[in-house]
């Protein structure tokens, strides 16, 4: 086709028709082939996932499990330190009973007991007495009773000398005389006596003497202990 300027010009393409009734497109196969990929990795994924999982429940079973026994194990132990603890308590007390029957037996082993006068005696009256040498080194205890009103006195040697010359020489009764010619210790008019006496600890020169103003029975319960004193034992004054 010639246009007037004598320019050839190409006819425009006809239109192409409009398909009716297209058939779809099919979709290349890659697609299907990706996605097929991705699910099985998902799939993989969740397995390990899972598996992990199953890992990490089968630890804390076990975790646990070791914890019950450890559990168990210390309450155990503890049951044990409780029955041991009251052995140990018993044990002790026990020892504490054994200790102090120890040291009672050292006591008396360092300090015996003695009994030296227990029979009952009689005083005739004013012109009699009884007497008793109290023993050196010894703690003296005097324990008296009599049925009525009696005189006992503690002398020295030196003492008892005085009140024996002091009834020569008329000056009075026996029952005066051995208590007021000097005396360590003295109970008056007494019907019983319950006293320690610890002078002859360290002296060996004590007599006990017991008169009476009328007729009596005295029972005595005389008993000692040795204590001796720390000093040398001498004569005493």
């Amino acid at each position: 086709m010639e246009s007037a300027a004598g320019l050839q010009v190409a006819p425009l393409p006809a239109a192409a028709p409009t398909p009716k009734n297209e058939p779809p497109i099919a979709r290349p196969a890659g697609v299907l082939i990706g996605r097929g990929w991705w699910t099985t990795a998902l799939a993989a994924a969740v397995l390990v996932a899972a598996g992990g999982l199953w890992l990490v429940y089968n630890d804390d079973l076990a975790y646990q499990s070791a914890l019950r026994a450890r559990t168990i194990d210390n309450e155990s132990l503890q049951g044990q330190n409780m029955i041991l603890q009251g052995q140990l308590t018993a044990d002790q007390s026990t020892l504490s009973a054994a200790q102090a029957a120890l040291a009672a037996a050292h006591a008396e082993l360092a300090h015996p007991h003695l009994g030296i006068w227990t029979v009952a005696q009689s005083i005739q009256g004013p012109t009699y007495y009884l007497a008793a040498g109290v023993p050196d080194a010894f703690t003296y205890h005097v324990r008296l009773r009599s049925t009525g009103a009696m005189n006992v006195s503690i002398v020295s040697f030196d003492q008892f000398s005085a009140a024996v010359k002091c009834i020569e020489n008329g000056a009075g009764t026996t029952n005066w005389c051995m208590h007021h010619s000097g005396a360590a210790t003295s109970w008056l008019g007494v019907k019983s006596v319950n006293s320690d006496f610890h002078l002859a600890e360290g002296c060996a020169a004590y007599l006990m003497v017991i008169t009476a103003p009328s007729r009596v029975t005295v029972t005595p319960n005389v008993s000692v202990t040795y204590n001796p004193a720390s000093h040398v034992t001498g004569t005493c004054a």
